[in-house]
């Protein structure tokens, strides 16, 4: 499937790269298939990935891997909120978390409260909220992210 989008410009999505989120992602209940997107162009290491929108080419949210920023974020989930992804394998469960990248980078945010919850196996996935204030929706990463690069990570 080829598609115009507004971060990468035209590129070919596999059908089998697309993720099915059946109940939609909060604030755009309509949008059910993603793909997940990183730039080739840069370094290989680079914790930012992008959800795109399959049916809405100009929609894509920066995401990424929250261990990367918050090593110790394991927040409980009941399991009826992830029934509608099916039967969970841990080896192939993916977690992200949205990023917000302001004009002043330094007050670069992700959003620990909302997470992407990807099954890959069956290749659905689920946003949900953490219902606990361990994990705020603003965790601010620019001086973690900054941190890593100076230690080469």
């Amino acid at each position: 499937m080829r598609i115009n989008t507004r971060v990468f410009g035209e590129i070919d999505i596999e059908e089998e790269k697309i993720i099915h989120f059946p109940g939609g992602i909060i604030g755009f209940p309509d949008m059910t298939e993603f793909a997940l997107i990183h730039n080739s162009e840069k370094d290989a290491r680079c914790a930012v990935r992008w959800l795109q929108s399959m049916q809405e080419p100009e929609f894509a949210m920066p995401v990424m891997d929250p261990l990367v920023v918050s090593p110790d974020y394991n927040p409980m989930v009941e399991d009826e909120l992830l029934k509608p992804i099916g039967v969970l394998n841990p080896e192939s469960i993916l977690v992200l978390v949205t990023m917000t990248v302001p004009k002043d980078i330094k007050k670069m945010t992700v959003n620990l409260q909302a997470p992407f919850v990807i099954n890959a196996d069956e290749k659905k996935a689920c946003q949900i909220i953490v219902d606990t204030e361990q994990y705020p929706i603003r965790f601010p990463i620019y001086d973690i992210l900054e941190g890593m690069k100076k230690e080469g990570k």
